[in-house]
């Protein structure tokens, strides 16, 4: 393939931004003009140099990389900026190579370039993503050497205490924000309140978010507001569910279809669906669904209640209104009848799916044999076995293990040998 030519170092620039393939781009890079010439070498620019390493970092080519970083350091005299750095820390963070992302951040001072608390946060996303906590303590106690900390270093180091289960280290960090005059964000809130919530502490987590409107100003937003939502219907706290959807309602924020998702799943829980008309029609208004993702909750509650008939009823309304039943609406159905011994609605409604426009995937095939298994209808099992197979399926191993015992157990030692 032969590669254009650039005349400048502005026109290779303009060529390596536009080259997606990241091979192609490091040939622009090595060999400009077609070839290397030591009597007229070809000046890169600073830009080409940023170009070439930032897509050489992004395509996980970091021998090449890293060629063309001590080129720039040692044969150049570029002042090179700071975000070029953490795209190569954070594509070593995606690829979990802690020490290389280190390597490259301790080193940001021999290509003189000014180190600052951008970099820094680079590095504790990076080593997060490598899950090397100690390490990410290690570097905040010693932040001193390299920055000073801002609201984004303690967002992160929040969140990592909340991977690893640690929220009263968070709580801690959180605490010591204003001895070093650092103020929390949006940010530093919602993610201590997620991790709250996560943890089962949901008032401390409500008294955070008041406190944060009324000690900080800072109101809640979208994020928060669903955390907390989540959290109150996990305890079937409908008052505190509903208050807080007014109140998003009230500060204009706006809600999408999870919330009420979240909502109209605690109103079936608590034997009040009723109520959830009332909810869709809200929702229409807002302009955000029904979706299928809402009438699969639906679907999934209403089963949970034995109410298949309601069930089926809400797959004919998704037809109606637009929102096409998908696999996962027609595979809760399926699980709750064989769950009940409703075998043959369940197999009328599995066989039915193709009429529908929904091709069955292994977990419907997968439910209904472990049904017709655990209900000993064992010819019926193995056909469904035998069509599971053809179509490139596979039981589970305990459930093909159950069945043979099962088949064992009832004598079917014709059914066995045909397998």
């Amino acid at each position: 393939m032969t590669l254009p030519k650039p005349a400048s170092p502005s026109g290779l620039s303009a060529l390596l931004r536009r080259e997606k393939d990241p091979k192609l781009a490091l040939r622009l890079f090595q060999t400009p003009n077609g070839q290397c010439s030591p009597e007229k070498p070809f000046r890169h620019s600073l830009l080409s140099y940023d170009l070439i390493i930032t897509k050489l970092a992004r395509a996980k080519m970091f021998p090449e990389m890293e060629a063309i970083l001590r080129r720039l350091r040692d044969e150049t005299h570029f002042y090179p900026k700071e975000p070029m750095f953490c795209h190569v820390i954070t594509s070593y963070g995606r690829s979990r190579m802690p020490d290389p992302a280190v390597r490259t951040f301790e080193s940001i001072p021999s290509f003189r370039c000014r180190r600052t608390v951008k970099a820094f946060n680079t590095l504790l996303n990076a080593l997060l993503k490598c899950e090397e906590y100690g390490r990410m303590i290690e570097f905040f106690h010693n932040i001193e050497k390299y920055a000073y900390p801002d609201a984004c270093t303690y967002n992160i180091l929040i969140n990592a205490c909340g991977v690893v289960g640690r929220l009263d280290d968070a709580c801690k960090l959180f605490d010591e924000m204003p001895r070093r005059g650092v103020f929390p964000n949006v940010v530093t809130f919602g993610t201590l309140i997620y991790w709250l919530c996560v943890d089962n502490r949901f008032e401390e987590a409500f008294e955070l978010k008041d406190n944060m409107v009324r000690a900080h100003g800072i109101l809640p937003n979208a994020h928060i507001y669903a955390c907390l939502i989540k959290a109150a219907c996990k305890v079937t706290d409908l008052s505190n569910a509903f208050g807080l959807k007014d109140e998003m309602l009230s500060n204009r924020v706006e809600l999408d279809s999870a919330i009420y998702n979240t909502l109209i799943n605690v109103l079936f829980k608590a034997g009040r669906k009723d109520e959830v008309s009332g909810l869709l029609e809200e929702m229409r208004e807002k302009g955000c669904g029904p979706d299928t993702v809402t009438y699969n909750t639906m679907i999934s509650a209403l089963c949970d209640k034995k109410d298949f008939e309601a069930a089926h009823r809400i797959l004919d309304e998704m037809a109606v209104n637009g929102s096409k039943p998908d696999v996962i609406s027609f595979n809760v159905i399926i699980r709750g009848l064989c769950k009940e011994g409703k075998l043959q609605e369940a197999s009328d409604l599995f066989e039915d799916m193709p009429r529908q426009g929904c091709r069955p995937d292994v977990v419907s095939y997968r439910v209904l044999f472990d049904g017709l298994s655990m209900h000993r209808l064992l010819e019926e099992a193995v056909l469904i076995l035998d069509e599971m197979l053809f179509q490139g399926y596979a039981p589970r191993d305990s459930s093909l293990n159950e069945f043979l015992h099962n088949l064992c157990e009832e004598g079917k030692h014709k059914l066995l040998i045909s397998i």
